[in-house]
């Protein structure tokens, strides 16, 4: 069998868009699977290694690239060990809990000359590639505006490390944040934080937040999360220069729960592999830089949440 050989750490949620994406795209396959529930691995059909110890996939060799697509909080670790072995990694968002350990996956990365790919699913939405291609040579960007609604409890399924702080990161800011930030980023360069409104359930997780961000130039960014949406909301509006208003809704044409994932993941697993294959569109190192950057925003909010800044 030809085709980059894909080894794939963590068989939780969102690695079923992954496994899609692996049999959909041309020039990879997957190659092996890696989780520590045993009776998962089972699940996975054909002929593929299979390991409960990510350290014993990449041992045993045979792969050209990772997908990781574990807890949050173990995205650090298996990284790491992934990089230092030499292979290239395309990670779940977010890179990690911290940007201090973001930038030092980007770093090793960087030493190792190995791509450290962030997965920011969003970007490879057909709504927001057609987005793009209306902004291309349209009046300056004003304002732009994300919005990411959901029931968190629906998509987490067996998943309940979403809800644990201490494994995500925090709540909606540290989970959808990301993704929201990373459409800022796109569609109008990066930005900081101004300020925050957080609302936090009775065990302390955030369920909703509203960021207030500004990059250069005098544009504005907002970001409108909740985890408590009864149903899937997910839109950008960009207004320009000229007052005229440009939206996206990335689930049109995409009808049920998280349906619109399968082609972003398509997308990412194209794009990992044309980054592999040196057909991508390049990029900042792979998105590793992007993806410490949108960590940045995330510890932002949260310390602005915490002095009152609501911008």
């Amino acid at each position: 069998m030809s085709g980059l050989r894909v080894g794939v750490i963590g068989l939780g949620v969102i690695s079923r868009f992954y496994l899609a994406a692996l049999e959909r795209v041309p020039g990879v396959r997957l190659a092996a699977v890696c989780d520590r529930d045993a009776e998962v691995l089972r699940t996975v059909e054909g002929p593929v290694g299979a390991f409960t110890d990510h350290r014993e996939m990449l041992a045993a060799g045979g792969l050209d690239a990772v997908v990781v697509t574990v807890p949050n909080d173990l995205h650090l670790a298996i990284c790491r060990d992934a990089l230092r072995a030499g292979l290239p990694v395309c990670v779940e968002k977010p890179l990690a809990l911290r940007a201090s350990e973001g930038a030092e996956l980007a770093a090793l990365a960087a030493e190792r000359r190995v791509p450290l790919f962030t997965a920011f699913h969003r970007r490879y939405n057909a709504a927001v590639r057609e987005l793009c291609r209306a902004l291309d040579g349209a009046a300056p960007v004003r304002s732009v505006t994300a919005r990411y609604f959901e029931l968190i409890e629906e998509h987490v399924g067996r998943d309940r490390w979403y809800l644990a702080p201490e494994r995500c990161g925090g709540g909606c800011v540290a989970d959808n944040g990301p993704n929201a930030y990373d459409l800022l980023r796109l569609l109008a360069g990066p930005m900081a934080v101004d300020g925050a409104r957080v609302v936090r359930d009775g065990t302390g997780v955030d369920r909703q937040a509203v960021l207030e961000l500004s990059g250069a130039g005098g544009v504005r960014g907002r970001i409108e999360l909740d985890w408590s949406y009864p149903g899937e909301l997910k839109d950008v509006a960009v207004e320009l220069a000229d007052g005229s208003v440009l939206r996206a809704d990335l689930l049109a044409g995409h009808d049920g729960f998280k349906q619109s994932l399968w082609h972003e993941y398509e997308g990412i697993v194209a794009e990992f592999a044309g980054l592999l294959t040196g057909a991508g569109h390049g990029g900042s190192a792979g998105r590793g830089p992007d993806g410490v950057d949108a960590l940045r925003v995330v510890e932002a909010a949260y310390l602005a949440e915490r002095a009152g800044v609501r911008g």
